[in-house]
């Protein structure tokens, strides 16, 4: 009675034997499942939301033992994040200015993009804009990024250069929220990045801004001090500017550094 009791525990167990390796895989950083991999959280502008998306499955790839969470949002916002001590281990901002800011809670800064902006209309473009000084027009509703967002200290910068003054229906925390308001007919047209709405393709048209008349932004990344995991930090920091990220980024429409 015995051995007949037994025998089933044994078969049962050897038949769970192989999904309890599968599930839990090896322990430790060389892991090979995501379950015993590190994990690092990056603060991204979010103008880098599609990008960065993308980057991260293919950083993963490569680096099993990593894991790789992005919390995006406007770069004032994620500096304010940092002076409170969230819990991070990088940061990626769209302007060198924000960057700057942060000297003494970061690692060396290194731009790994740039971008430029362009004017987002609703679709087949209504309103018959032609340029920047049609956003002056009396009657069109224009939204821009708040002063503090890096794409709207950018935005007044080339309409001063100008000589444009717009009073815009409101003014969004981020550029996605700029994108959106005209992408919801919110708003006549607003200023984006080129990424933003190269991203929104076939839910919003574009009136180029030329170079003459528009601005660069650039794209710092840094490890944060305070990050518990410095080394795999810097290693995905440095990753950005390799020749696979860059392609991404390329594809996404941004610039090089």
């Amino acid at each position: 009675m015995r051995r007949r009791t037994v025998l089933p525990v044994i078969t049962t167990s050897l038949l769970l034997a192989p999904l309890l390796v599968a599930c839990g895989g090896e322990s430790g950083e060389k892991a090979g499942s995501k379950a015993g991999a590190t994990e690092i959280t990056v603060l991204a502008a979010a103008s880098l939301t599609d990008v960065f998306t993308a980057a991260g499955a293919a950083y993963e790839k490569e680096h099993s033992g990593t894991k790789v969470t992005f919390s995006f949002n406007g770069s004032q916002e994620l500096a304010s994040q940092v002076r409170q001590g969230v819990p991070a281990d990088a940061l990626v901002t769209a302007d060198t200015k924000t960057m700057d800011g942060l000297k003494e809670n970061t690692g060396e800064p290194v731009v790994i993009a740039k971008n430029r902006l362009t004017i987002a209309t609703a679709q087949g473009n209504p309103a018959k804009i032609g340029g920047l000084k049609d956003l002056s027009r009396s009657g069109l509703k224009v939204v821009l990024a708040a002063p503090e967002v890096p794409v709207g200290r950018y935005s007044q910068k080339i309409l001063d250069g100008a000589g444009v003054k717009v009073k815009p229906v409101s003014q969004e925390p981020n550029v996605r929220a700029v994108l959106s308001k005209v992408e919801l007919g919110e708003a006549d047209a607003g200023l984006v990045y080129v990424t933003d709405a190269t991203a929104a393709r076939g839910k919003v048209a574009t009136v180029a801004v030329p170079d003459a008349q528009n601005a660069v932004a650039s794209y710092p990344a840094a490890v944060l001090d305070d990050s518990k995991h410095g080394e795999e930090a810097s290693d995905f920091v440095k990753w950005l500017a390799s020749p696979k990220a860059q392609k991404l980024l390329r594809d996404a429409g941004f610039q090089a550094p």
